[in-house]
């Protein structure tokens, strides 16, 4: 029997039209090793706002209920040719009850269970997910395990991928965000160090307060003698950048160069040959990336993609991760939200243009039913 309910499109002509509606739409029933899931929460992560408003003018942007259209301005609409056109789903992950499965014993067996999944058309009603991705939430809330995915598997996944490079620190060039703050209990708990970049005094004091020792804090005077300083104690020539444009990863590789020649008993002119490595795994800054090498030979910039990287780790390091946050959502992974608002509610101007804003400590969280 199908099912019917609401759910989020976003769309990006070839004009650089951007339009987000909420339709009706009919669900097809799960089949094979698929559930079908009543959803209760879904976050919105910086992961989800690309797809959902990218670089678009929100200022001025139409507005009505349950929809808005957008202008995307050049070049970042020429840059997202490969959508135009498209309509697509978003919501990388969320909460809910599982109602329906197909007919393979793992989706059976979620019948009439609260989940956490990974569907990708998270913000709607109802979804469509592959059991071997949903982590049965137990005795907790939807709330609870609404963001116990994307987050958690992320800032573990540092960890994971650090320690197959034989590394003990790392640096975060975003450390009070909310993957930020996770990577900072976790590290606390596995005897990891961690240098975590804040912007400001109240960053610092919040991470201080989870027990982070090596917190500098970019606006203040003598920010990089800070910064060399807590790379010095930690070692930390190692780390993961979310902000992608700008020179953020820039200034890391001149601080670990600085501590790398400071060791130095000889003098060279190609700088040291002190390995350096940072990911690059997000773009909160659409901008250039600017790099302005001085910093020896020894360096390395790559990307980091979660999901790349769960396919690469195998299924008993994915499934350790995913006890691992099951067993501490409400703790080491648990994710505060600022606000809640229904499928409507989160197209309004006010919403729209908040949330883009990614400041910490005010995450949203979407209730489809409310």
């Amino acid at each position: 029997m199908a099912t019917t309910g609401k759910q989020l499109f976003t769309t990006l002509d070839a004009d650089g039209t951007l339009t987000v509606a909420i339709e009706d739409v009919t669900f097809p029933d799960p089949t094979g090793n698929q559930v079908l899931v009543k959803m209760e929460a879904a976050p919105i992560n910086p992961s989800d706002l690309a797809i959902l408003v990218g670089a678009a003018d929100l200022e001025n942007a139409s507005y009505t209920p349950g929809k808005f259209v957008a202008t995307v301005p050049e070049p970042f609409n020429a840059g997202s040719k490969a959508r135009h056109g498209l309509k697509l789903p978003a919501g990388n992950e969320g909460a809910g009850t599982v109602i329906a499965a197909g007919d393979s014993d793992a989706a059976k067996a979620l019948v009439g269970q609260r989940v956490s999944c990974v569907p990708g058309n998270a913000y709607s009603q109802y979804c469509i997910a592959d059991a071997s991705m949903c982590l049965a939430l137990g005795d907790h809330t939807a709330e609870d395990g609404a963001s116990a995915f994307v987050n958690p598997m992320t800032a573990l996944g540092f960890v994971e991928t650090a320690r197959a490079d034989r590394q003990d620190a790392m640096l975060h060039t975003v450390g009070a965000s909310n993957l930020g703050q996770m990577l900072t209990r976790i590290c606390k708990e596995d005897g990891i160090g961690l240098v975590n970049i804040v912007r400001k005094t109240s960053q610092a004091d919040l991470l201080a307060g989870l027990g982070s020792t090596h917190v500098v804090n970019s606006s203040e005077d003598g920010f990089m003698q800070q910064l060399c300083s807590a790379i010095e104690d930690t070692g930390a020539f190692y780390g993961f950048d979310p902000i992608g444009g700008g020179q953020s990863v820039d200034t890391a590789f001149k601080a670990m160069e600085q501590v790398a020649v400071s060791r130095m008993t000889e003098y060279s002119r190609y700088g040291s040959n002190q390995p350096k490595r940072m990911f690059i795994y997000g773009r909160l800054d659409t901008g250039p990336t600017i790099l302005t090498p001085s910093y020896g030979f020894g360096w390395t910039l790559s990307g980091w993609l979660l999901f790349p990287f769960l396919q690469s780790a195998g299924r008993e390091t994915v499934d350790r991760m995913r006890k691992r946050v099951r067993d501490n959502l409400t703790t080491t992974f648990a994710s505060p939200y600022k606000t809640r608002v229904n499928l409507d509610e989160m197209l309004t101007k006010e919403a729209v243009t908040d949330y883009r804003g990614m400041k910490t400590g005010e995450k949203y969280l979407v209730t489809p039913w409310s």
